[in-house]
């Protein structure tokens, strides 16, 4: 069966997740064998702390349908998406979360929404059952990031979805460093639409990802897509440029036909420290996209595989 091509592949980046992956190989195999027998489970574990390895063996030993690898070190979620990626051999691709919170039992629906003719099938969440501050922030993220990324993306969507084997073979020749599975997926164009899903509380333990993780990945994602930050920057400076100029030449005629000075010492130099921090931050603004630039320049692999299971090995493209 091995060599069969699989007609799904389920890619989930693994982290912390010892817990979870019985329960979470469990309810796929159940679901997945109700739409073909040919399917595989690729793991991907990205060097967490506990012995989430030892169970992806011991799976993959049991069943040649799981494929299992692990990262020399923690890399992030992304970049396990992307191993996932560079590693499957499905016509059809899954991609979703190893909490539990995306439904294994969903997948038929999204299989058989991709077979109207879409490319790309969302898992749109219903009300989730996450945090507030988690909802909030996240939220906040996905405004923020289609405005700044000239981006429309839909914060209803996680990474949960099913892809087309086209779709897949485009996705892993995007090696930027900076990742973004959904932004990459969304820049493509290709046929896509939406299911409404449950999006079911998590299985155990909490969510790693914390509001400076968020954070990080918001600014980085937005500078790996758009120059807007730059373009707004500009016209920030322009126009306080326009403002002073046309303030000095009332203050110039003020001075010829009035006679009247003027005095503000204090007023002087808040703003001169004011337009001297704006000046500094646009600066900041364009060192943040020139080592972006440089980290590019480096072509470094984006990930580094420690170990794989018997049946990935041979399958690194």
């Amino acid at each position: 069966m091995q060599a069969e091509t699989p007609l799904i592949s389920v890619v989930i980046p693994v982290y912390r997740a010892e817990t979870m992956l019985d329960e979470l190989y469990r309810r796929l195999r159940a679901a997945l064998e109700t739409v073909s027998p040919r399917f595989e489970i690729v793991l991907v574990e990205d060097c967490g702390p506990d012995k989430s390895w030892d169970v992806i063996e011991r799976l993959a030993a049991a069943d040649p349908r799981v494929v299992g690898l692990q990262f020399s070190r923690n890399f992030g979620q992304h970049y396990g998406i992307t191993a996932g990626m560079d590693h499957c051999r499905g016509d059809w691709v899954v991609v979703m979360d190893c909490d539990l919170q995306d439904a294994p039992e969903e997948i038929p629906r999204l299989y058989a929404k991709a077979q109207e003719g879409y490319d790309v099938v969302l898992a749109l969440r219903g009300p989730r059952q996450d945090p507030w501050l988690k909802r909030a922030t996240s939220w906040l993220f996905y405004r923020l990031f289609s405005y700044l990324a000239d981006i429309k993306f839909d914060g209803d969507s996680g990474n949960f979805r099913i892809m087309s084997r086209q779709v897949v073979k485009n996705f892993v020749r995007m090696r930027e460093q900076l990742r973004f599975f959904g932004g990459h997926v969304q820049w493509m164009g290709f046929p896509t639409t939406g299911i409404q899903v449950q999006h079911a509380e998590r299985f155990d333990g909490s969510s790693t990802y914390t509001f400076r993780k968020l954070w990080k990945l918001a600014s980085d994602t937005i500078i790996a897509y758009s120059d807007k930050p730059l373009r707004m920057a500009a016209t920030l400076g322009l126009s306080m440029a326009a403002v002073s100029f046309g303030f000095g030449g009332f203050i110039l005629g003020r001075a010829l036909f009035q006679g009247t000075a003027i005095p503000g010492w204090a007023s002087l130099m808040v703003s001169l420290y004011f337009i001297g921090g704006l000046i500094i931050g646009i600066l900041g603004i364009i060192g943040i996209y020139v080592g972006k630039s440089f980290d590019e320049a480096k072509k470094r692999p984006l990930y580094i595989v420690r170990r794989a299971t018997p049946n990935a090995e041979a399958r690194h493209d």
